[in-house]
């Protein structure tokens, strides 16, 4: 008899786990996500040790629980979400997507538990009052929302456009609105933005875009089967819309970065009527071309330097592309050093990010990646874009790595435009425009005297 309820509560715990499994296959990424799991679980605990009356509980009630978890995010996309991979990116995926979700799902349920069936020994309070203050304190650092220094007389918000997130900020609201995409797959820069680029809030209404998968934008990653190029250009001109019908202007400048900046020509060429001006930097071009020059650069530079291990790596995998996002681990952790880079934090310490947001950066990219990253090996913008519509520039650090500028250099100089212009900011690298904000600057004011 004391078997038929634990198993009635393990249905019950199974029933949650698919249902958390279904709504947040990454765990959770919000607030709201977070501080429902932790209720839920603490709930459904509590109440299956307070009427399970029997000790089975404790393994059924879990074990029903993450089974269930567990098969109704089979098939998401992503390192977050597949097995284990045993490498430095894969460790840090299983604690921050797996580990986290434990913690704000299975961690309150354990403690329900406890709570519900009653603790009576001394040593048994301290071992449940422990994590129980532990949990209480981190749900507590989570529930802190983002937000954004606000500007006296002018526009500062963290703005939503349909499930994407957007940072608005600038001195006054009828200055031109530059619209800025950042580059990785599921990369954020609203932090180097807020760090580095304050100048340009002066001069413009400057947006910044979390693309599809990145930042506040990681939710919007699901449905995966839907993140495909042309969805991406289709955020970029949305936000697009939505900035020229809210700050009432026709046309708008946007400013590409790395990866971001293949697909904001695309957007550019999709639909040029609303935009006056184009800015790249660290413009990319063709992805399976530019890694191969990487691989090539990066294995010469290990074999000089005598990094045996990374030569190893290099070989056995043979060049990109590759089938997955853990081949690319390897060219994405030493590219920075192999062409002497400057280092650039994700520039997580401002307030425009949760903790959430913060402790999935390294997610959101492998993730979006994973998804985003093979549907880009057919774009080659000399093929695919040998002419832009409306004025463009250039800002290219004089160190950019090679696998970028050989590249660029062969499109730009066959680059048709209204004007084109390339300017070369000697010291700098791949991120010019963060390195030193002031050339960027230079070439905005450029493109607005243009």
């Amino acid at each position: 008899m004391t078997l038929l309820p634990a198993l009635l509560w393990g249905l019950a715990a199974a029933s949650w786990g698919a249902v958390a499994g279904w709504l947040t296959p990454r765990g959770p990424l919000t607030i709201t996500q977070a501080l429902v799991s932790v209720a839920v679980s603490a709930a459904l605990g509590w109440a299956a040790g307070r009427s399970g009356r029997s000790r089975l509980v404790w393994l059924v009630v879990p074990l029903f629980f993450v089974v269930a978890l567990e098969i109704a995010r089979t098939g998401t996309a992503g390192p977050s979400t597949g097995p284990p991979h045993a490498s430095p990116f894969g460790v840090i995926a299983l604690v921050t997507g797996r580990g986290l979700q434990a913690v704000l799902t299975l961690l309150p349920l354990l403690i329900g538990l406890a709570v519900g069936r009653g603790v009576n020994r001394r040593l048994s309070r301290v071992l449940v009052a422990l994590p129980a203050a532990g949990l209480l304190l981190l749900t507590a650092a989570i529930a802190v929302p983002a937000r954004t220094a606000p500007i006296a007389g002018g526009v500062a918000e963290l703005a939503r456009v349909g499930r994407l997130g957007v940072m608005i900020r600038a001195e006054r609201a009828d200055r031109p609105v530059l619209l800025f995409v950042p580059g990785a797959p599921g990369g954020s820069e609203l932090g180097n933005v807020r760090t580095h680029l304050a100048a340009v809030e002066q001069r413009f209404v400057m947006a910044t875009l979390d693309r599809r998968g990145g930042g506040s934008s990681y939710p919007a990653l699901d449905p995966a089967s839907r993140v495909t190029v042309d969805r991406m250009v289709e955020d970029i001109l949305d936000v697009a819309d939505y900035l020229r019908e809210r700050f009432r202007q026709d046309k708008i400048y946007l400013l590409g970065h790395s990866g971001g900046s293949i697909l904001s020509v695309l957007a550019l060429r999709r639909h040029p009527e609303k935009f006056a001006a184009y800015i790249g930097s660290g413009q990319g071009v063709d992805l399976p071309e530019s890694d191969r020059i990487f691989y090539d650069d990066i294995l010469t530079w290990a074999r000089s330097t005598g990094r045996d291990e990374v030569v190893r790596q290099l070989t056995e995998q043979g060049p990109p592309p590759y089938p997955d996002v853990w081949g690319y681990e390897p060219i994405m952790t030493y590219e920075i050093e192999a062409y002497g880079q400057q280092p650039l934090s994700f520039g997580l310490g401002v307030r425009e990010y949760t903790l959430l947001q913060k402790v999935h950066v390294l997610n959101a990219i492998l993730d979006t990646w994973s998804v985003l990253y093979p549907r880009m090996q057919g774009i080659d913008l000399r093929r695919d874009a040998p002419s832009l519509p409306v004025p463009a520039w250039f800002l290219m650090g004089g160190n950019e790595m090679r696998g970028l500028r050989v590249v660029f250099d062969d499109w730009y100089a066959q680059l048709r435009a209204p004007s084109k212009k390339l300017v070369v900011v000697p010291g700098a690298g791949h991120a010019a425009l963060f390195e030193q904000p002031d050339r960027l600057v230079e070439v905005l004011d450029d493109a607005l005297a243009g």
